[in-house]
C-alpha cells in the first residue's frame, strides 16, 4: 500500500521520509485544504528529500471554479514543477455547476506531460462521482484522492468501495481523517493508497499573542476575497 504524506513545510516533509512514507503531497496552509507551496518551500524539499515529491497546484482556497488570470497562474506553477523535475501533480477544476472541467483539467494534465496527476478533492463536490470517475479514466488520470464525499474518508467508506469496484484504470486515494486507528480499515479493504498528514500541533510560545493574525471572514466556501479597484480608487481619493 502505498502511503502519501500531505506535508505542509520542509521539517514535515522530512519527517515523513525520516517515517518511511512513500511519497509527499508538498502544499501549504493545511487548514483551507491546502494551497500552491511557494518556490523556497518547493525548490528546499526538492533539494532535501528522495522520495517522490506530488505538488498541490491550487491557487487560493475556497471553491475549485477558477478565472482566467487564476488558471495562467496555475498553468505556470505546473511550468516551475516540470522544470524542478517533482514526480507529480495535484489538480483538478470543476465547472460552476459542480460537474467536471474536462478541457481546463486536460490541459494542465498536458502541461505536467509525464508526470504523474492526481486529480484532487473537487471530485468530493462533483453532483455525480461516478460520471466524473468514467471521465477522469478517460482522461487517464492516475489517482483520485477522495473522502468519499463526506468529512473523512472512514464516513465515506461506502461511496469510496462502490468507486474502487468500478475502477481498474485510477488508484483511489482516500484521505481525509486517515490515522493510525482506522488505517488497518484501509488496508482490509483492499486499497492500494491512503493520504494523511499525520499532524500534531506543537507548542512554540509560552503565551498566546493578544492579537490574532486570523481573520475567519476570509475563509468561505462560496465567496474569493479579491482587491476591489473601485475600493482602492476611492482610498486614494482620499489620501492623495
Amino acid at each position: 500500500m502505498i502511503v502519501e504524506v500531505c506535508a505542509n513545510s520542509l521539517e514535515s516533509a522530512l519527517n515523513a521520509e525520516k517515517a518511511g512514507a512513500d511519497r509527499i503531497e508538498l502544499c501549504m496552509e493545511l487548514g483551507t485544504g491546502g494551497i500552491t507551496p511557494s518556490y523556497g518551500l518547493l525548490k528546499s524539499v526538492k533539494e532535501a528529500l528522495s522520495i517522490p515529491i506530488h505538488v498541490l497546484i491550487r491557487p487560493r482556497s475556497g471553491d475549485f471554479i477558477y478565472s482566467d488570470t487564476e488558471f495562467e497562474v496555475m498553468k505556470r506553477d505546473i511550468e516551475l514543477c516540470v522544470e524542478l523535475g517533482v514526480d507529480g501533480i495535484v489538480s483538478g477544476v470543476l465547472h460552476k455547476d459542480f460537474t467536471l472541467d474536462i478541457e481546463r483539467t486536460k490541459e494542465l494534465m498536458d502541461m505536467a506531460g509525464y508526470l504523474k496527476f492526481t486529480f484532487h478533492r473537487a471530485f468530493d463536490l462533483v453532483g455525480n462521482p461516478f460520471k466524473a470517475l468514467k471521465q477522469l479514466e478517460d482522461l487517464e488520470v492516475d489517482y483520485i484522492l477522495t473522502s468519499g464525499q463526506q468529512k473523512s474518508a472512514l464516513e465515506g467508506m461506502s461511496l469510496l468501495l462502490d468507486l474502487q469496484k468500478k475502477t481498474s484504470k485510477c488508484t483511489l486515494l482516500p484521505g481525509g481523517g486517515v490515522r493510525e486507528i482506522n488505517a488497518q480499515y484501509f488496508k482490509d479493504s483492499k486499497f492500494k493508497a491512503i493520504h494523511m498528514s499525520g499532524i500534531k500541533f506543537r507548542t512554540k510560545l509560552e503565551n498566546s499573542p493578544e492579537l490574532s493574525m486570523n481573520t475567519l471572514s476570509f475563509f468561505r466556501e462560496d465567496k474569493v476575497a479579491i482587491t476591489d479597484t473601485k475600493t482602492i480608487q476611492d482610498i486614494l481619493k482620499v489620501v492623495k
